[in-house]
């Protein structure tokens, strides 16, 4: 009766279906199988909420012979009301885990894996003196590799969160105008976009990576390169923290370009739109044009089997033909060597439509792809949507019109 009434409290697509958790276990299971993998320990909330259906303060334990353990250490009950999983197990410490695994279990498996991308040194060889004896072995390549592929489920979540972004793009469009500060412009898009269901957080993977909301470049702020590994950066308002809107005031004409990362029920999207108080100029609007040109056509090349780098290379020799190949995707001495990102629980996964991969695509697999160009100290200009590998082809989950919205 207890769990009945805390699943009363929660939204439909917060709880994840046990179906759902039972192909998730079983594939990484095959994974675990392919490289000799007996056990697999997760740390990572978006990785062990993948797989469980909770991201309450847990640990997760998957074995090859056993059914999953999930350590809770808070708060259980809304683990057990959130998580299908059979076998929830409250713990007051980490500490408690490797005997319950014996008792449980009789022993540790021979080889248990663990996120070599993720855990911090000093947390690793914590968890080695816990479970003495083992060999250890990287189980991201096998993680990454199972959320990859979104399922109809993660497919349906995402369009949901596709029209929390969709929603506040409209929002931008009716409130856009000159004279505002870019972070006075983020803060308005804020607290509007949480009123939709925004989480109001992104989440990200590597550990010196940054996840900010809304990314917001006018005019010459969108000129310049920076810290961010992307090919545009923005100014921020700080040297702490040199990322996204500053304190430029968006003038009329201005060409700005909008960045958007949404995140909600644990799933993101990322989305890209030129804004314009006015008319855009003659240059700004042309290669505004041409990164929706681009898109477009890397959408139609994104087939089941064709190499990453393929595409890649497409799009940039296109944006040579157009006449942009010194702008596109940076600064010459500082282009992104990526046109698109995987996403899903975290804005940035694997895979990635990079220059020298050469992984196929596959029919689930979810990209947030950015043809995007700095004229240096003059603008940014460029769009970014999120696109569905399909079994003939591929679709835009992004409902958000792909054009230039002038105001």
């Amino acid at each position: 009766m207890k769990k009945k009434k805390m699943i009363d409290k929660l939204l439909p697509l917060d709880l994840t279906p046990e179906a759902e958790i039972s192909r998730r276990i079983q594939a990484l299971k095959k994974q675990m199988a392919q490289v000799g993998i007996d056990g697999v320990f997760l740390t990572h909330r978006p990785d062990y909420y993948y797989f469980s259906g909770s991201a309450q303060d847990a640990w997760l334990y998957v074995t090859m012979a056993h059914e999953p353990l999930l350590f809770v250490k808070r708060y259980l009950p809304r683990a057990v009301a959130e998580s299908p999983l059979a076998q929830i197990v409250p713990v007051h410490s980490v500490t408690e885990i490797p005997q319950i695994i014996k008792d449980t279990h009789g022993d540790f498996p021979k080889t248990m894996g663990i996120s070599f991308d993720l855990v911090p040194v000093r947390d690793f060889r914590f968890y080695q003196s816990l479970f003495f004896g083992c060999t250890w072995q990287d189980a991201s390549p096998l993680i990454m590799s199972c959320r990859a592929i979104k399922s109809e489920y993660e497919l349906g979540v995402m369009q949901e969160v596709a029209k929390i972004s969709s929603r506040v793009f409209d929002f931008i469009a009716e409130t856009f105008e000159p004279g505002i500060r870019e972070t006075d412009l983020a803060g308005r898009i804020e607290a509007f976009a949480r009123t939709q269901g925004h989480s109001g957080r992104l989440q990200t993977r590597h550990y010196r990576s940054v996840g900010f909301t809304f990314h917001i470049m006018g005019g010459e702020s969108g000129g310049q390169s920076g810290a961010l590994d992307s090919p545009v950066c923005g100014t921020g308002m700080y040297t702490a923290f040199p990322f996204g809107a500053g304190t430029r005031v968006i003038g009329k004409n201005d060409p700005v370009l909008i960045d958007l990362g949404t995140m909600a029920f644990g799933y993101h999207m990322d989305e890209s739109r030129m804004f314009v108080a006015g008319k855009m100029t003659g240059q700004a609007d042309a290669a505004s044009q041409a990164a929706i040109d681009i898109l477009l056509h890397v959408k139609d090349a994104m087939k089941p089997g064709v190499a990453m780098k393929t595409i890649f290379q497409s799009a940039v020799t296109m944006a040579d033909r157009l006449g942009y190949g010194e702008q596109f995707l940076g600064l010459s001495g500082f282009k992104s060597k990526f046109l698109g990102h995987g996403i899903g629980l975290e804005l940035v996964e694997d895979p990635i439509i990079s220059k020298g991969r050469s992984t196929a695509l596959e029919p689930g697999m979810v990209f947030a792809v950015e043809p995007k160009f700095i004229f240096k100290d003059r603008f940014a200009a460029g769009i970014e949507s999120v696109i569905l590998i399909t079994e003939t082809g591929s679709r835009f989950l992004s409902i958000v019109s792909n054009k230039v919205f002038a105001i």
